[in-house]
């Protein structure tokens, strides 16, 4: 039975034995910037810091990672937090907060070789987090015992709320042009096949008017309707009291919307066809400037939206390749060295995971801009 791509999407993803709450989970079918390297753990790290000394070191610090998969990135923060305690410099990504310390100029000397310490009298970084992952799936049965794991975003959240490649899972609306208006799409869940449906609503035809214009030679073939993402994200936006709130998705703006729309699907590591099954991941771009102009009427306070490229090379990922002067003198810190730069590198490919979006969005802890 056909029905809208919206409800089709929720089932095949999230459904009983969906592919999000089944399975292995989704490192076994996609790559995602936090299975591709350590660096981007390193990375959300030091943001981490500085989203701390901004906060003014509070006694928790909350990390909140909605669409946690099966956890790697919580796993990876707190491994990375009990080898090296981080106290960064700062970005540039997050402004400080009125009247809290700069980890820039307020940060205490050290001896040689020591790790960086935190501010005086001040319990380190790792002492103070507090893990949560948010996924639909069962808890894993190896999850460490530090990490939190609920189904739903909790309110109160005092700290970092990440979302990396969770927005484009969240299940939208596909419509058509016809002679008689825009239709919703309809798709047969089993085969993937598709019919044209009902008009569309007044909120979603809303929508579409202000967020996905007409192409320049007025031809648009089919549009993805983002309202449902908005509101994800106003929602998310809306469980933060102090911090920063940060997705990270493949995306569009309005003035580049694509002709046809970008609804796909992955299986095995592999790009298939987006059939809504459930045994595949079925993912669509996000209209980054619609869900962050939704973000920040909650937050009240504006957002940055920068490349990851631009992200992760302010928070001191670059790719650089290490000196081959190295080599000479130390040939497996080369090779290590090497290794690495190309993971970030990566991380940074603009025509890959580099151009995912970083949309950041303060709550109550930024200077009115």
């Amino acid at each position: 039975m056909s029905m809208r791509w919206r409800d089709a999407m929720d089932r095949a993803l999230y459904g009983p034995g969906g592919f999000f709450v089944s399975g292995a989970g989704p490192a076994a079918h996609f790559r995602t910037s936090v299975h591709a390297s350590p660096a981007f753990a390193s990375a959300v790290l030091r943001l981490l810091a500085e989203v701390d000394a901004t906060l003014g070191h509070p006694p928790v610090l909350d990390v909140v990672d909605v669409g946690a998969g099966r956890g790697e990135l919580l796993r990876a923060l707190a491994g990375q937090m009990s080898a090296a305690p981080t106290h960064a410099g700062r970005s540039g990504l997050l402004p400080a907060g009125p009247g809290g310390p700069d980890p820039t100029t307020d940060r205490p000397s050290r001896s040689p070789g020591s790790h960086p310490a935190g501010p005086p009298n001040q319990v380190s970084l790792a002492d103070r987090v507090r893990l949560t992952a948010v996924e639909r799936a069962a808890r894993p049965a190896d999850l460490p015992a530090a990490i939190g794991w609920l189904d739903e975003i909790p309110s109160g959240v005092s700290g970092l709320l990440i979302a990396t490649e969770w927005l484009d899972n969240v299940p939208l609306d596909v419509a058509v042009p016809t002679g008689e208006g825009w239709r919703y799409v309809l798709v047969d869940p089993t085969t993937g096949t598709e019919t044209v449906g009902p008009p569309l609503t007044p909120q979603d035809a809303d929508w579409l008017h202000r967020w996905w214009p007409e192409a320049e030679n007025g031809v648009r073939v089919r549009a993805e309707i983002g309202r449902e993402r908005d509101e994800a994200w106003a929602d998310a936006v809306g469980r933060v009291d102090r911090g920063l709130a940060v997705a990270v998705d493949y995306g569009h703006l309005r003035a580049g919307r694509p002709v046809d729309g970008t609804l796909t699907g992955y299986r095995g590591g592999r790009q298939v066809p987006p059939v809504p099954d459930g045994s595949r991941d079925v993912t669509a771009h996000v209209a980054v400037d619609s869900v962050a102009s939704c973000g920040e009427r909650v937050a009240r306070c504006a957002y940055s939206l920068v490349s990851q490229r631009e992200a992760l090379r302010a928070l001191g990922a670059d790719g650089a390749r290490p000196p081959l002067s190295l080599a000479a003198t130390d040939p497996t810190g080369y090779v290590r060295a090497l290794a690495a730069a190309s993971t970030v590198a990566e991380l940074t490919d603009p025509a890959g995971l580099g151009g995912h979006w970083w949309l950041l969005q303060p709550v109550g802890s930024a200077p009115d801009p």
